[in-house]
């Protein structure tokens, strides 16, 4: 449609996928009291859509329904029709998505529910049709019959209604465990998890394969904690695969959302902030903890893509990039052999092609996606070339094809800034900093970290969403919890003494307005939230991790940090919430584990006292953020800093020995005889605890 016949109220928002239904037949409304209102005034039942950008098949639905006029006229003849953009929402994209999968036994986006104009739901579903096919009902044939029943069966839909409210309460309800959290449940939650490991292309279960970012995270814990070969051996294959399978962009760097496959090579082509984010500081884990070079690469590729086509020239971090491009899935990604030997010639086109697995048939709707089967040697081998002749050619390609894809029609970018998501990205690139000395990574995380505390953040309170220069909602737990965990990372990683400061007040905000006083741990709205139809709890740990996970954490570090019991003790009733459920479904619980293995542990507690630009001192942290070592907490600071001493009690009595810089290691809070040396510093960190 070359002009826009129709604008709906979805103009004034901010969310790139609210504006791109802005121009819908549909009488869109944003949820809010307006469109709540008319509900209720014109007693009509409620239509909520919610979706997100990166979202193939809510595209699909757009164009194929809401574009459609004869549909919209029943849609707007019905119903208070209100969209939602789940990211900007989870606190509703929960509520309902509960609701839909009770009804029908799963969900998923496009997500179509029907609420009474008390916003409770009564009928749901995910996409639907424009007409009957693939045995779902069409989206008009559901719209009559609901729009009947509302009107002709309204006892029951009430009847049902309440029966879905009394489930959704009995869902958010849980009690905590009195069990012991011990590694007994940890050495348990690994043997389930061995079980449905994938021994041939690694990944868990079948397909689709979701990159298992905070499983694998734990089972490199759980190797450092036990030395089991075959946990290490797990981790190792799964990244192996996925950084030579489609799901990687081999050209660009950063992952794919997932695999439609057992074996990671046909991925669903969007990228999300928060997947890289996880999988930058898996590869930076691994790296640290086996030394091989491919985990650095993959990791700081990943990083750099985020730095290019992520990153807000302010130092905000956007949310996603679209699966499609010119309304085709894929396309920008993918390759013919032709294209290829025309941009790099015979010659190296053969060797290209013979790595990256590129054929006349294809392996995705006649096209290629780039992937790598075999080693760089063995491809060598068997075309009769040698090796630095082969790795030249594939160097040089890649560079050649990367800049001939830039010049294609770029995918869709979401580029609204969430709090929780920058949070999490922020800790990937500071830890990425530390590990490979990278001071471009440290710089692109302070000016993230002060792009949200400028921009983010009224008095205590953080905002979940910022874009145009507006930022606005009410954040929820996992923008406190995530930001708060962001921020230590950078206090690790610069040692200036307001990146902790902030933390440590984010947590005790966190405390203030979310933490469940009954029965422990935190809910997902703050107690001053808008009224909604139950309040919600999240223990689970899905694409992202729970917020209550990285309460745990962010509380078990600020413990080690200051000497607090209070932290220590909030963090331990979360994890009991979930133990019970955690030993029966571990692969839902991957961060949780994380901060369990924490807990269990006696974490190096280390302090180093020097001026910053003391060379021993900086030798002293190299030995420190060198090793894979996921249990401690680091503090620094100059000889006479009452601030740094003041805010962080474990630099409290600390000094510098003879004037040089100091290492003080402590555990539980007993502290070992200073160190003046960096070889003995490490042989301390070294020896068992």
């Amino acid at each position: 449609m070359p002009e826009h016949k129709h604008t709906n109220r979805l103009i004034h928002e901010t969310s790139p996928y609210l504006l791109q239904h802005a121009h819908n037949p549909v009488d869109w409304h944003p949820w809010g009291e307006e469109a709540l209102e008319r509900a209720r005034t014109e007693d009509k039942a409620i239509l909520l859509s919610i979706g997100y950008s990166a979202c193939h098949w809510c595209h699909v639905m757009e164009h194929e329904s809401f574009e459609n006029e004869a549909i919209a006229k029943l849609m707007n003849d019905n119903f208070i029709n209100i969209k939602v953009d789940r990211e900007e929402r989870p606190d509703l994209d929960a509520i309902y998505m509960s609701a839909v999968q009770m009804m029908t036994g799963h969900g998923g986006w496009p997500m179509t529910v029907f609420l009474t104009p008390d916003q409770v739901p009564f009928y749901g579903g995910t996409y639907f049709p424009p007409e009957d096919r693939y045995g779902i009902p069409g989206f008009p044939r559901v719209l009559i019959s609901i729009a009947e029943a509302y009107h002709t069966r309204r006892d029951e839909i009430t009847s049902n209604a309440q029966a879905v409210i009394t489930e959704l309460r009995r869902m958010n309800s849980v009690s905590a465990s009195s069990e012991e959290l011990g590694p007994d449940a940890l050495d348990a939650c690994v043997r389930q998890l061995m079980r449905s490991f994938d021994p041939v292309n690694g990944g868990f279960g079948s397909k689709p394969k979701f990159p298992p970012s905070m499983t694998l995270s734990f089972l490199l814990r759980h190797y450092h904690r036990t030395q089991d070969r075959a946990a290490l051996a797990a981790v190792e294959l799964t990244l192996g695969k996925m950084a030579h399978g489609g799901i990687y962009d081999q050209l660009g760097g950063g992952f794919h959302r997932y695999s439609v496959d057992e074996k990671w090579l046909v991925p669903h082509f969007e990228k999300m902030l928060y997947d890289n984010a996880q999988l930058a500081r898996l590869y930076t884990e691994a790296w640290l903890a086996t030394g091989r070079p491919l985990y650095r690469r993959i990791a700081e590729e990943t990083l750099d893509y985020v730095l290019r086509e992520m990153t807000d020239a302010r130092g905000g971090f956007y949310s996603t990039q679209d699966a499609d491009s010119e309304g085709e899935e894929g396309k920008f990604f993918v390759w013919t052999p032709a294209e290829i030997r025309e941009l790099l010639g015979d010659e190296d086109a053969a060797l290209f092609c013979r790595y990256y697995d590129v054929t006349d048939g294809g392996n995705f709707e006649e096209k290629n996606i780039l992937h790598v089967d075999v080693e760089m040697e063995s491809v060598a081998r068997l075309l009769g070339v040698d090796i630095e002749r082969m790795s030249a050619a594939i160097g040089r390609g890649r560079g050649v094809l990367f800049e001939a894809r830039e010049r294609r029609i770029k995918p869709g970018r979401d580029e609204k800034m969430l709090t929780a998501w920058n949070g999490l990205m922020l800790r990937a690139f500071a830890e990425a900093a530390n590990a490979f000395g990278r001071a471009d990574y440290r710089d692109a995380a302070v000016r993230n970290a002060e792009f949200v505390l400028a921009n983010l953040k009224r008095g205590d309170r953080l905002l979940r969403t910022h874009r145009d220069g507006e930022s606005k909602l009410n954040a929820y737990l996992e923008d406190y919890a995530y930001f708060a965990d962001g921020l230590l990372a950078l206090y690790e990683a610069t040692f200036e003494t307001r990146w902790f400061t902030e933390a440590r007040a984010l947590a005790e905000t966190m405390i203030e307005f979310f933490h469940d006083e009954t029965d422990g741990g935190f809910f997902f709205t703050s107690i001053d939230h808008e009224a909604l139809i139950a309040r919600t709890r999240e223990i689970y740990d899905n694409a992202t991790p729970a917020g209550n996970s990285v309460a745990a954490d962010v509380l078990l570090r600020l413990s080690l940090f200051t000497g607090e019991a209070r932290y220590r003790d909030l963090a331990e009733r979360t994890i009991r919430l979930a133990r019970e459920v955690m030993l029966r479904a571990p692969s839902a619980f991957g961060r949780l584990l994380c901060a369990l293995d924490l807990y269990i542990s006696s974490p190096l507690e280390i302090a180093v006292v020097g001026d910053g630009e003391d060379a021993a001192r900086a030798e002293m942290l190299a030995e420190v953020y060198g090793r894979y070592m996921p249990n401690r907490v680091v503090a620094a600071s100059a000889p006479d800093d009452p601030g740094a001493v003041g805010a962080i009690p474990l630099l409290a009595g600390r000094r510098a020995v003879g004037g040089r810089a100091t290492a003080y290691v402590c555990r539980n809070f007993q502290c070992e005889a200073p160190i003046t040396e960096a070889a003995e510093l490490a042989a301390k960190i070294d020896s068992p605890g």
